[in-house]
């Protein structure tokens, strides 16, 4: 990677603290104004379908809650047709099954409630900071770095994913781009307007699989990616590009980390992963 972005926040204060670092420019912004644009990747989900549960939660069929879940029996995963990818996603049959993490149901959550007429994009707007868009959408000028390569050039400023890619317009398994601080605000709006934080913890205690509500749960908490330190309940996403959120319930603190680790490659995740590590047991310590 060339670039990182770190985000705190304080959910009881509604407060962040966030910096960038643009290594090739060799520029640090702390707080201010962060700058740098960031391929979210499947941090996508949580601020999509998750967040259009929370908005609207009667939209929301049992079926729909275990794709949301990942436990609907979709497959995990596979390149989509230029035309004819709904027809595919949609035929797929539901049922209920052991967790498999997948785009697919993703997806399938999307165009359910496309079918119940909800414009998710419009719903999911209300939420989000100006600074946190669909890759479509990436105002111009935008300083977004490079994650890997699109027809054989660099990439800057197309979506990583390439189902995203294929289907060209909003979608909600992947293809968000955020600075750090426009994460960061809405994270925090999506709190003050949903109450996310205690319903999703409330839930944890409930049940031993390993979603809810379309959040990812720590289950070892010596050895999770969100750092050594977090509490019992911690929950969050991880983005294939090199992103990650964690929210903490019961302390009210949560961190994002941004980069762009696919920069030049995508198959050895080691260093990134123990960088993960390493910032967040340093967050949760600081948080004590």
């Amino acid at each position: 990677m060339d670039a990182i972005g770190v985000g705190v926040i304080d959910f009881e204060a509604g407060t962040f603290d966030a910096f960038d670092a643009n290594f090739e420019a060799e520029e640090v912004i702390i707080n201010g104004n962060p700058n740098v644009w960031f391929d979210l990747a499947s941090v996508t989900k949580p601020l999509t379908n998750s967040l259009s549960y929370f908005l609207n939660p009667a939209s929301f069929t049992p079926d729909m809650l275990l794709c949301l879940n990942h436990r609907a029996g979709l497959p995990a995963w596979g390149l989509l047709p230029d035309s004819g990818w709904k027809s595919q996603i949609l035929s797929y049959p539901i049922q209920a099954s052991e967790t498999l993490y997948s785009d697919f149901s993703a997806l399938r959550v999307m165009l359910e409630l496309e079918g119940k007429g909800v414009d998710q994009k419009r719903l999911c707007q209300s939420i989000w900071d100006p600074e946190l868009t669909f890759w479509t959408d990436l105002p111009e000028g935008a300083f977004v770095v490079q994650t890997g390569f699109k027809m054989n050039q660099p990439n800057f400023g197309y979506v990583h994913d390439p189902n995203a890619w294929t289907i060209q317009d909003f979608c909600s398994h992947a293809g968000l781009f955020a600075t750090v601080g426009g994460l960061c605000r809405t994270l925090l709006r999506y709190e003050a307007e949903t109450g996310f934080i205690q319903k999703v913890r409330k839930d944890l205690e409930g049940h031993t699989q390993r979603f809810s509500y379309g959040w990812d749960r720590v289950v070892n908490p010596q050895e999770t990616l969100a750092g050594k330190g977090c509490g019992a309940f911690t929950f969050g996403h991880l983005g294939f590009t090199g992103t990650s959120v964690w929210i903490d319930p019961d302390r009210r603190k949560g961190h994002v980390i941004l980069s762009n680790a696919v920069k030049v490659s995508w198959f050895d995740k080691a260093n990134l992963n123990d960088l993960r590590r390493a910032l967040g047991e340093a967050i949760w310590k600081d948080a004590l």
